[in-house]
C-alpha cells in the first residue's frame, strides 16, 4: 500500500497503526506540499499538487493507494475529485484524531474511510 500524505509526516507510530487497521503493510509513503496560494486559483494548484506524487497513469489506476488529505477544507474537497479522475474511484482516505490530554499536540490514525463505498451507498439514497 502507498499513502499519499498531502499533509503533516507521519510519525513510526502513525504508520504502525495505519498498518494495523488497513491490515496492509505501507509499501511507500510519498510526502506531498499541500500549500497553496490562495490568492490563485485553487483548481491549477491542486492538479500540480497531484502531479508531486510522481506517479504514472497506469500507476493511479493500478496502485493500492490511501491518501492522508490537506487539512485546508476546499484543497481536500479538489484533491478527491481530481484523485477520481486519475484513479477512477475514489481512493481510501485517513482520518486522524487528537490524542486526548497529550504534551505535545498530538494525533492518532482513527479510521481509513473507504470513500469509494461512501459513495456508492449514497447513490442508493437518491
Amino acid at each position: 500500500m502507498i499513502l499519499l500524505n498531502f499533509s503533516h509526516p507521519f510519525s513510526n507510530e502513525q504508520l504502525q497503526q495505519l498498518q494495523e487497521l488497513a491490515a496492509k503493510k505501507v509499501d511507500r509513503v510519498i510526502e506531498i506540499n499541500a500549500q497553496i496560494d490562495p490568492q490563485q486559483p485553487i483548481a491549477p494548484q491542486v492538479v500540480a499538487m497531484a502531479d508531486r506524487a510522481g506517479l504514472s497513469s497506469t500507476e493511479w489506476q493500478s496502485l493500492p493507494l490511501v491518501v492522508n488529505p490537506p487539512s485546508l477544507n476546499i484543497s481536500a474537497a479538489v484533491l478527491l475529485a481530481e484523485l477520481h479522475g486519475r484513479c477512477g474511484y475514489f481512493p481510501a482516505a485517513v482520518r486522524l484524531r487528537p490524542v486526548p490530554d497529550s504534551v505535545p499536540p498530538r494525533f492518532a490514525v482513527a479510521e481509513i474511510v473507504n470513500l469509494q463505498a461512501v459513495r456508492e451507498q449514497a447513490r442508493r439514497r437518491r
